[in-house]
């Protein structure tokens, strides 16, 4: 007899005949040639895994800090030369959401922070070849993290949603497969068109990082404050639980833990929250923003990390982040796609992680319709959130 995951509190049933329920236990790729490549402890995927989110944000909330800098142009050309460039993947898409915004950033209502703005942020094991199509090789490209990013129209709040990895979902031109399964068979046109699909928003910017820089960027912090509720033995790191300030190595074993971390791979995730909001508050905290010569530093070390779509220029972001000044760590939000949990696929190869549908299309419609923190402030129960308490 097979059993399922305890839903969370709340959440529907998933829709018979999509997959077979399987064992509770981590969604974890067997089985799955798309899944990321199985690293020892401390090797250099592990590292890069699933802290995308976060470089994307900074960039994006860190860039209006520059229009405050002396020359602004000179700062502008130098973060765009480290930007490697995708080209445009929205223009091979057949068919687009036709109820969510269409103005991309920096142009017009989005500039005067009239309509959201949504950015697909992936954390990929290899940005190789990724601005030439000619050389995209199925399987070569591998993503750990994948996050729907909105800035709401006001530009008061920001919203990151979390998609599981091994989420099982209908991919254009393949049937139903694993989410990251997408970027690897089609690159970002196919990742675009399947959250597209799945989620109905219209996704105007798309973003893909490595983590080479990353444990610098945390240095460059001066580390960030976490709270760990269990001692951290990874990696080669080891610290006692209660409150902490991490360097880069520290916090990337805290946040690439997956076996040691209640609930697998959805722990996991939340982690990687965990740590965006805490190198958030200490760029707030520690005036990071005032700083001129700390902040080029910065924002140069999080862009050497970036791929970007052609759209999403410097510039672009400069605009978008003059008209988000005022938000701050306690305006973000961080929810994950609400699931049911794991089971398996239905040739019984792979652990996957199985969406609630319903709840998921309520926060879809949100996120289209602009409306998603009065939803989640509404509806507390309808997606996992960031708490206060991490495991």
């Amino acid at each position: 007899m097979t059993t399922q995951t305890r839903p969370p509190a709340g959440l529907h049933e998933p829709r018979p005949g999509r997959a077979t329920p399987g064992t509770p236990g981590r969604p974890d790729g067997d089985g799955d040639p798309t899944a990321p490549l199985a690293l020892p402890a401390g090797g250099r995927g592990g590292r890069r895994a699933g802290r995308v989110a976060v470089l994307v944000a900074l960039a994006i909330l860190l860039t209006v800090a520059g229009a405050g800098v002396a020359g602004v142009s000179y700062l502008q050309g130098r973060l765009e030369a480290g930007i490697e460039r995708l080209g445009d993947p929205f223009a091979a898409i057949p068919t687009r959401p036709e109820n969510a915004p269409r103005t991309a950033v920096g142009d017009g209502a989005a500039a005067a922070g009239r309509a959201p703005v949504n950015i697909l942020i992936l954390g990929s094991d290899s940005r190789i070849s990724a601005g030439d199509p000619s050389r995209w090789t199925a399987g070569a490209q591998r993503t750990d993290a994948i996050m729907l990013a909105q800035i709401s129209g006001d530009r008061r709040s920001l919203t990151m949603m979390s998609i599981p990895r091994d989420s099982w979902v209908d991919v254009p031109g393949h049937g139903e497969a694993k989410i990251n399964a997408a970027f690897s068979w089609g690159g970002p046109t196919l990742m675009i068109q399947t959250v597209e699909q799945l989620t109905g928003v219209r996704i105007d910017h798309f973003a893909v990082a490595d983590f080479e820089s990353f444990a610098v960027l945390t240095d460059e912090l001066g580390g960030v404050e976490l709270t760990l509720a269990q001692p951290l033995d990874a990696g080669g790191v080891t610290l006692e639980e209660g409150t902490h300030v991490l360097d880069g190595e520290q916090a990337l074993a805290y946040a690439r833990e997956r076996y040691n971390v209640e609930g697998g791979d959805f722990g996991r995730v939340q982690r990687q929250q965990n740590w965006m909001r805490a190198i958030m508050r200490s760029i707030f905290d520690r005036e990071l923003l005032t700083d001129p010569v700390r902040l080029m530093s910065t924002l140069e070390a999080v862009t050497r990390s970036l791929s970007l779509d052609d759209g999403l220029t410097v510039s672009k972001m400069r605009d978008l982040a003059i008209g988000a000044r005022t938000l701050r760590p306690d305006s973000v939000r961080f929810i994950t796609a609400p699931y049911v949990g794991t089971g398996r696929s239905p040739d019984g190869a792979q652990s996957i992680v199985l969406l609630d549908e319903p709840r998921l299309q309520e926060v879809s419609d949100a996120f289209a319709e602009d409306r998603v923190g009065e939803y989640l402030e509404e509806h507390p129960d309808a997606a996992p959130a960031l708490g206060d308490h991490v495991d």
